[in-house]
């Protein structure tokens, strides 16, 4: 039996304890020999890589288990990179919320000007990490789930094309089905989605029920206009607080449906349908950052701080033994009381994994450049598109042509994060000002020219010399 080797650059991230606890959960579907944490910073990884040790000594001992700063340690003879790189760390994503509000725009990680900050930074970083990885591992699945996804892909399409292992997915899809198909009682591992548009800017077309081929998204919507006000009331209800984000996230998504009640869109529609709406979710002092910074990092290094110090985790409240019945392995519908579990992001990029691995030929989306996928749409737009995934290459299904109402939509995106990425490899100042401006959610050259010269201060060092 093969059993496989896996880098998970970032290691350090919040989000690594989940996909840790997955990875020993799994491991009659994914069996490993090798797992290793890299990160560029230290300190966070030892609070990750320290639980890290506890966890594979009691629950996966024969894995070698570690974690480095050393490139060929992290990367020699590797299966699989998993990269979850936040190029500028947590304190950067601070600026890249905060600076736009000073200008009356949104703040927000990857969409509108903080998106277009920190794709700025993640090129070059993900160009970098990307030919490290290729020195010591020709011919490893290099899986990329770093944000901004969209700009990531456009870069990495340039620059590597003809690599065909390397694959940029994101779960926030999965996670609005995770939220809708339990109202006509479906798993999201029954259904086969039809899914397109870009990164962080989608809709769901189509629900196909795995085994009668029955299209459920007319049902879903249908359900969701005649219980409308019931289901208000239910996510409204549901929000913990004006700084619950997601709370209010899925409540205004609902609404969103409501509006446009043909298709089952991605929450990042929000930002740019709804931008007066979304500009008031948090306060110009108070924004996501501040809200993960006090909840998720602190809890999930909290909870890796305390397993590392008693030493172990089985026969404690942290004990994962029962999940370990393989009778239990199924990975889409999985549900983890522990800390470290923060949504689906690891089970999702694991699902693709076992796709690859076993030639399964399932469906995922995926970030695949168009290339007659929508005939209406530009062909060198990196799509975020439904595929078939197998062991030697990623197939897209044809779509056709997308409606008018979407296709305006993705062109204007499209030219904005195509003009972004022109301006980072051509080091052209007119290129990012006309990106900047092209933006859906800043709209204004003049605004646009406030927010870049703020933001070249604060990410000096990090973005490239503009001429």
């Amino acid at each position: 039996m093969r059993k496989y080797s896996v880098v998970i650059c970032g290691g350090g991230s919040t989000y690594t304890p989940d996909m840790l606890e997955l990875l020993c959960i799994i491991r009659k579907s994914f069996p490993l020999r090798k797992v290793v944490l890299y990160d560029c910073v230290e300190e966070r990884q030892r609070i990750v890589g320290e639980f890290g040790k506890v966890l594979f000594s009691e629950y996966y001992e024969d894995v070698e288990f570690g974690y480095t700063t050393s490139k060929e340690e992290a990367f020699r003879d590797i299966d699989f990179a998993f990269v979850q790189i936040r190029a500028g760390g947590m304190e950067l994503r601070n600026q890249d919320e905060k600076i736009p509000y000073r200008h009356g725009c949104i703040g927000q990680e990857t969409c509108g000007a903080g998106g277009l900050a920190y794709g700025l930074r993640s090129v070059p970083q993900m160009v970098e990490l990307i030919r490290d990885i290729r020195t010591y591992s020709k011919d490893s699945w290099i899986i990329n789930y770093s944000n901004p996804a969209a700009i990531v892909a456009e870069a990495t399409k340039r620059v590597f094309p003809e690599d065909k292992k390397i694959i940029n997915i994101c779960d926030m899809p999965t996670s609005v089905l995770d939220r809708y198909l339990p109202l006509i009682g479906k798993k999201r591992c029954e259904i086969q989605p039809i899914y397109i548009g870009l990164n962080h800017f989608g809709w769901f077309t189509k629900l196909l029920d795995k085994k009668t081929g029955e299209d459920l998204l007319p049902r879903l919507l249908h359900d969701i206009q005649t219980n409308y006000e019931k289901l208000h009331k239910e996510f409204e209800d549901e929000i913990q607080g004006e700084a619950d984000h997601w709370g209010i996230t899925f409540l205004n998504h609902l609404e969103m449906i409501h509006d446009f009640p043909y298709s089952l869109p991605n929450t990042y529609n929000l930002y740019y349908l709804y931008p007066n709406k979304s500009y008031g979710h948090y306060r110009p002092d108070y924004t996501r950052y501040d809200e993960v910074i006090g909840g998720r990092e602190k809890n999930v290094f909290s909870f890796c701080k305390e397993i590392a110090a008693l030493g172990k985790m089985k026969g404690t409240k942290y004990d994962i033994s029962k999940k370990i019945d393989p009778s239990t392995e199924v990975v889409a519908d999985m549900t983890v009381d522990s800390m470290a579990y923060n949504d689906v992001h690891a089970a999702y990029l694991v699902e693709l994994v076992l796709s690859i691995i076993n030639n399964a030929h399932e469906f995922a989306l995926v970030m695949v450049k168009n290339d007659g996928i929508c005939p209406n749409l530009d062909s060198e737009m990196m799509l975020e598109a439904t595929c078939l995934v197998g062991s030697q290459e990623i197939m897209p299904l044809n779509y056709g042509e997308v409606p008018q109402f979407e296709k305006g939509l993705l062109e204007n995106q499209f030219a904005c994060e195509k003009l972004l990425v022109d301006a980072i490899f051509e080091k052209d100042d007119l290129k990012l000002l006309q990106a900047f401006t092209e933006n859906r959610i800043i709209r204004d050259a003049e605004t646009a020219k406030q927010i870049i010269a703020d933001f070249k201060i604060a990410n000096e060092g990090y973005w490239p010399e503009f001429g």
